[in-house]
């Protein structure tokens, strides 16, 4: 991919080479190398010097252990959306998935290493060019660069222990070096006093880093909407609920956190020729499928992908997104091993433009050059696929260079209406931010407003609740809303009885066709020929010149089965069937503080201070 962002294109050699003597490979956040003075002291000499090590803190986000797979897709499934890699837990990512993962999981320690090598090169980089001469003395030019440089590491240091908060919660925290001589007996910090400090920090980052119209770039590098937009989200997650142990608490203090979320979502909207929402849902995805440029501005800050590797680029397109299993079609082959719940698709309105870009309910046999339905068991998520590539991509690679977006402004307005419902209660400025999102999804507001009921504070967060939903789908954001909102456990047993509903064609889904045709496959989209959203004919032969999918069909006693522990049993007409724990959530058990992961069993060999999470 050639990267918008000036940075991305060596930053994956510079890491590893004009910042050797800086920062370590880290495989333990542990066991970090020393820093020779003399080497940190030449890197933090120039402008240039600084760049590179920030360009170093960058890396991380990167790759297959990072925002490239196991962070984006690994981690934020299973929800009442997402359903990642279907089948039993098998001591990696398919554990994860069903809440039932392994403190000696690769999956999970390689990951966490990586973090934490982010937040060690961010550390470097915070402590090292404040203490630049050029940071107060040097011309202009460069006193501004290395302000926004400092800016930009204290950003990423917030997005590395966000991270880390989020899925293990009380982690380690330290705010300078390792090389500093600090000793690693360190145990489990508070996650609300290490997200109080954090919030603080990007206070003082809007400051240092310029709006996108001043910086020149793209986003794949942190600006001041991007800081703003993360204050918000990290204000709001120290706001909501977090695990304790194995209870759900909320702070006494979360208003607080309310009015800072609100207060700089207000700051972002009143900027609209910085940031605003793309006219068209579909076309902020298609630019990231294309490699090219969003030309809204929607996309506040994305990780850059690049470079074919495990380093450096993503599995985005490859691991979700619609599975394209003929290596011998122009498209390549694609794993695809998301799918979606399949309730999820029926959570849209039929005219909702953010359905098809969501949701992609096709595929391409391993017999095939042409695409297929599929069955509702196996539709993929649709926001990164294959076969949106430009220039389509040949044969069997992993990488396709596609960048993963963290945060959007449509976040920002639904985290402004959610902040000023909480604080105020459903005012016109909250009920315009929702119907602002839903009339681009809808494509006006008489459509928008239809079934809305917002005159009541639950009324409107249910309301924003199902709007986030709608809006975030694959984005890996649902998790994390439901547990900050203490709705995990709710939402988890309501989809797992309402996909129960949908397989016995039970209000609210009676109308949902038992089959679905489609035409004849040939070149071009899928063409079906029956609504899905009314009931096929009795008649189970397919009409001439079309191809039967068992669309409801699919959910049959053994997938249902599957919803539910290993070990039990499910009955759906005459048939019974055994549960080996492969379906949505299936492990996931209300209590046991599964909504964390498990604190690497490597790390707590090393640290005898540091405590293991519950449930573990």
């Amino acid at each position: 991919m050639k990267s918008t962002f000036p940075f991305r294109a060596v930053a994956a050699a510079l890491a590893l080479t004009g910042t050797a003597g800086l920062v370590s490979s880290c495989k333990d956040f542990l066991d970090v190398e020393p820093v020779a003075l003399n080497t940190t002291a030449y890197v933090f000499s120039t402008v240039a010097g600084a760049t590179t090590a920030v360009i170093g803190a960058y890396d991380p986000l990167s790759g297959d252990n990072g925002y490239g797979q196991r962070i984006s897709l690994y981690y934020s499934v299973d929800t009442d959306e997402m359903i990642g890699s279907p089948g039993a837990p098998d001591g990696q990512r398919r554990s994860i998935a069903r809440y039932k993962a392994l403190s000696t999981n690769t999956e999970i320690t390689n990951p966490w290493n990586q973090l934490y090598q982010g937040v060690e090169r961010a550390n470097i980089c915070i402590q090292q060019i404040p203490q630049m001469a050029l940071y107060t003395s040097g011309s202009a030019a460069d006193t501004a660069a290395l302000h926004r440089l400092h800016g930009e590491a204290l950003t990423l240091r917030a997005q590395y222990y966000f991270e880390l908060i989020r899925n293990w919660g009380d982690v380690p925290a330290q705010f300078t070096p390792s090389v500093s001589g600090q000793d690693f007996n360190l145990p489990n910090a508070d996650r609300n006093a290490t997200l109080t400090r954090l919030i603080a920090d990007l206070a003082q980052a809007q400051k240092l880093v310029p709006w996108r119209s001043a910086a020149g770039t793209a986003n794949e590098r942190i600006t001041k909407g991007a800081v703003k937009a993360l204050r918000a989200r990290l204000a709001l997650y120290r706001g909501g609920y977090s695990l304790k142990g194995t209870q759900m608490v909320r702070p006494s203090d979360y208003l607080e956190y309310y009015r800072i979320a609100r207060q700089e979502c207000a700051e972002l909207m009143a900027k609209p020729t910085e940031h605003r929402l793309n006219p068209s849902f579909q076309e902020v995805f298609k630019s990231i499928n294309e490699q090219r440029a969003e030309a809204a501005n929607e996309i506040l800050f994305q990780v850059g992908a690049g470079g074919s590797n495990a380093v450096s680029d993503s599995k985005l397109g490859y691991y979700n997104g619609p599975r394209l299993q003929n290596a011998s079609s122009a498209y390549g082959s694609t794993q695809g091993a998301m799918v979606i719940a399949p309730t999820y698709f029926y959570a849209f309105d039929s005219t909702d433009t953010r359905l098809p870009v969501t949701i992609a309910p096709y595929g391409m046999a391993s017999t095939s050059t042409f695409f297929s339905g599929v069955a509702l068991n196996v539709v993929a998520d649709g926001k990164f696929r294959r076969d949106w590539h430009i220039p389509l991509v040949t044969g069997s690679s992993n990488y396709l260079g596609y960048n993963w977006p963290l945060i959007r402004f449509s976040d920002v307005v639904l985290m402004f209406a959610e902040a000023e419902n909480e604080l105020n209660g459903p005012t016109q400025a909250a009920r315009e931010a929702l119907l602002q999102v839903r009339t681009r999804a809808f494509g006006n507001a008489a459509k928008a407003a239809v079934g809305l009921s917002l005159n009541s504070k639950e009324s409107f967060f249910t309301a924003l609740v199902n709007e986030r939903y709608l809006e975030f789908g694959g984005e890996g954001i649902r998790k994390y809303d439901l547990i900050r909102w203490n709705l995990f456990a709710t939402r988890l047993n309501e989809v797992k009885a309402d996909i129960e509903k949908l397989a016995r064609a039970q209000a609210p889904y009676q109308n949902v066709p038992q089959y679905m045709y489609f035409r004849t496959p040939a070149a071009g989209p899928v063409q079906w020929t029956r609504s899905f959203y009314r009931p096929s004919p009795s008649n189970t032969t397919a009409p001439s010149g079309t191809v039967r999918v068992n669309w409801r069909q699919a959910l049959d006693a053994a997938y249902l089965a599957n919803l539910r522990p290993a070990g039990t049993s499910y009955t759906l007409g005459t048939t019974t069937a055994s549960s080996t724990g492969a379906g949505l959530a299936a492990e996931y058990v209300p209590g046991q503080g599964k909504e964390l992961l498990p604190i690497p069993q490597s790390t707590l060999a090393s640290d005898p201070a540091l405590v293991q999470n519950s449930g573990y």
